[in-house]
């Protein structure tokens, strides 16, 4: 977080948490973290569009997979407000949109752009840059 506070979050369904197995794997993680001052978070029932749009975001978490260069590139062009489809066009250049799009699901992933994931993603998502 901005703060330098750290938070994990479990996301399980809500119906997987009745299951002992389930509540004992999931109550571990944060009596551990809490005792090094992190926060952990069990996170469930949330709405179904919003969980498609995290788990295909997730795909872009790990570091190395978009070379930062291209991440930090697309960060210092992306307007804000443009639409994700329009700022895939322009940062492309000549080659073809898809091609810029890994690095702006980075910056969405990393929380240095944001949109609204309650809704599907696509073209039409609006970027938001962050302060």
């Amino acid at each position: 977080m901005r703060s330098g506070t750290v938070r994990l979050v479990n996301v399980k369904p809500a119906d997987r948490l009745r299951d002992p197995k389930i509540a004992d794997a999931l109550a571990w993680p944060g009596e551990l973290l809490r005792r090094h001052g992190w926060e952990y978070e069990i996170w469930s029932g949330a709405d179904r569009a919003l969980l498609e749009n995290v788990r295909f975001l997730a795909a872009y978490r790990r570091p190395g997979v978009v070379p930062q260069a291209e991440v930090e590139q697309a960060l210092e062009r992306v307007q804000d407000g443009e639409e994700l489809a329009l700022a895939e066009r322009r940062l492309a250049g000549d080659r073809p949109p898809e091609e810029a799009r890994p690095a702006l699901m980075v910056l969405l992933w990393s929380g240095r752009l944001t949109t609204d994931l309650s809704r599907p993603l696509s073209g039409e998502s609006v970027l938001r840059r962050c302060a």
